[in-house]
């Protein structure tokens, strides 16, 4: 019988993980701008070098509050750079900068890879892309927009294909800042399936262009 939902929701509750607060929150204000100092005043300008660069920078690490089988924990996740963007990263994870895939480290054949898309993406050509890719695993259901209780919180398109072999994925996500990823996730069925499942799409859902 075909699955209503995708698998965040089809597998225990206890072995998800739902996106929280994170403990330094990112959506904190920037401090404000020093006003320049009138020009009588100032007697030695600073250097071009002396601007700083942390109020445009990523914190290294970030916790997250996570429901795991386990109960709640507090897990913290390193800041890892890919190209041309930034995610944060869970320590049971490991990240290839140069492919773009986020992987779990005991079993990287739970993975997903992440793209950046160009600002003229056209998505209708992505899922027709998307729809012939998943049919060749499984039957393919479209979860495309709001994205109730998921870390992702919407997704412009979400085409999933369930099988005898696990989950496969393709997702297109735009950030908070506008910019659009496309998401490729692979989840073998598997005792390893809900260690994966959770924790990489709150990854995904940190995901940041770099520009």
């Amino acid at each position: 019988m075909k699955n209503r939902y995708p698998f965040w929701i089809s597998i225990p509750i206890v072995a998800l993980v739902f996106i929280l607060s994170a403990c330094t929150g990112e959506t904190e204000p920037s401090a404000p701008p020093k006003a320049a100092a009138p020009e009588a005043e100032s007697a030695s300008p600073p250097s071009s070098g002396q601007e700083p660069a942390v109020e445009a920078t990523r914190p290294q690490t970030k916790s997250f509050d996570l429901l795991t089988a386990e109960g709640n924990q507090s897990l913290e996740a390193v800041l890892h750079q890919g190209e041309g963007f930034s995610l944060y990263v869970f320590e049971k994870f490991a990240f290839d900068a140069a492919a773009g895939r986020l992987s779990l480290s005991s079993n990287p054949d739970y993975y997903v890879d992440i793209e950046p898309l160009p600002s003229d993406y056209d998505l209708a050509q992505l899922e027709a892309a998307g729809k012939e890719e998943l049919s060749q695993v499984g039957e393919v259901s479209d979860y495309s927009g709001e994205l109730v209780e998921h870390p992702l919180g919407s997704a412009e398109l979400y085409l999933q294909t369930s099988s005898a072999e696990g989950i496969s994925d393709y997702i297109v996500w735009t950030s908070e800042l506008g910019d659009a990823f496309l998401f490729r996730l692979h989840n073998p069925k598997g005792e390893e399936a809900s260690d994966f499942a959770g924790p990489v799409l709150v990854s995904l859902s940190t995901v940041q262009s770099d520009t």
